[in-house]
């Protein structure tokens, strides 16, 4: 299968050609794209280097499918134009998420809902991705009635220059253009993505909209706080959820430890639980610090970590990839 990546030379363009490689997706000709100024860098993909091309080029190449990871503003102006070329479209950006024509997809939840007539496919936002993991299996048993998360998320989240602030001031060095409006090295920052009239931020709205969205389940309420913390390797959230139906915690444990996708992690008395250091480089996601809200009824608390740039970005692109590829789902426009 001939694939595209598009934003090819990104910090989650590169991820993506590492997890293809990692999972033996069926390439038999890959396409690294990205804008003009990059055009004629190379990349490595399983040891050969391979030189990047411009959108125009990618086009004409009809590859299968072209993952997108170049920002809103390109796949909403390119995205289209490779759909009409008959290549399916997998956009890591925010540019479709919430489109009522598009799909959301988190394939261990709802990949059966793709068609061969989807040729934009939305990846949702990294922090939803890994917390509706865990969630939709509690959900299917318990129903979900309300969810409050606190998110404490890597600046690999924010791209290459947010890790190169943080390790330029780490080394003392506050000389060199920031990414965020303060300090990120020993700080934390309750602000990710842009300020909206209501008071929240932007990427507290996509875990509100896009939990909704993926579980198909408007009545599900959810209220974020998104913070910005010095690490790299992951995201990590506490969950706080609470169901319509009582439930039990060894029961709970049995249904995350089965989940597809799903690691547990969690035996407090051997400091075993999540983090960043060990979810980097994995694409699973890690859940632990399994108990009880003890401030009321049918309410339990839990901490998901996952690796932002795998199991939030590359991976669940690839996986969607996967599962167009095995049930046949790409192709349409050339087969007319």
């Amino acid at each position: 299968m001939k694939i595209a990546v598009v934003g090819a030379t990104g910090l989650v363009g590169g991820e993506i050609l590492k997890v293809l490689e990692e999972r033996n997706f069926p390439v038999t000709e890959l396409l690294a794209v990205a804008s003009e100024r990059s055009v004629g860098k190379e990349v490595t993909f399983k040891g050969k280097q391979i030189k990047v091309i411009g959108f125009e080029e990618a086009i004409a190449a009809k590859p299968e499918i072209a993952i997108f990871s170049a920002g809103g503003g390109t796949s909403l102006e390119l995205a289209p134009r490779f759909a009409e070329a008959g290549i399916t479209v997998i956009d890591n950006s925010s540019a479709w998420r919430m489109d009522p024509t598009k799909k959301l997809v988190v394939p261990e939840i709802n990949a059966g809902e793709l068609t061969r007539e989807d040729k934009i496919i939305a990846n949702p936002n990294c922090s939803t991705i890994q917390m509706v993991v865990v969630l939709n299996p509690l959900h299917q048993k318990y129903k979900i009635k309300r969810v409050v998360v606190s998110t404490y998320q890597s600046v690999t989240g924010t791209g290459k220059a947010a890790v190169d602030q943080l390790f330029s001031e780490r080394a003392g060095d506050h000389s060199k253009g920031k990414v965020y409006p303060h300090q990120i090295d020993l700080n934390v920052l309750p602000h990710i993505d842009v300020f909206l009239d209501n008071g929240y931020t932007k990427e507290e709205m996509k875990m509100t909209n896009e939990t909704k969205k993926i579980m198909g389940d408007d009545s599900i309420a959810v209220t974020a706080t998104t913070v910005r913390i010095p690490t790299i390797g992951g995201h990590s959230e506490a969950v706080n959820i609470e169901f319509e139906n009582e439930f039990d915690l060894d029961e709970v444990r049995q249904i995350l430890s089965e989940a597809e996708g799903v690691i547990l992690q969690d035996d407090p008395k051997k400091a075993l639980y999540p983090m960043p250091l060990t979810a980097h480089g994995k694409d699973e996601t890690f859940v632990g610090r399994i108990r009880r809200d003890e401030s009321q009824p049918k309410t339990l608390n839990l901490w998901i970590v996952a690796d932002n740039l795998r199991k939030g970005a590359a991976t669940n692109t690839v996986q969607i990839a996967e599962f167009l590829a095995k049930h046949d789902l790409v192709g349409v426009a050339q087969a007319v």
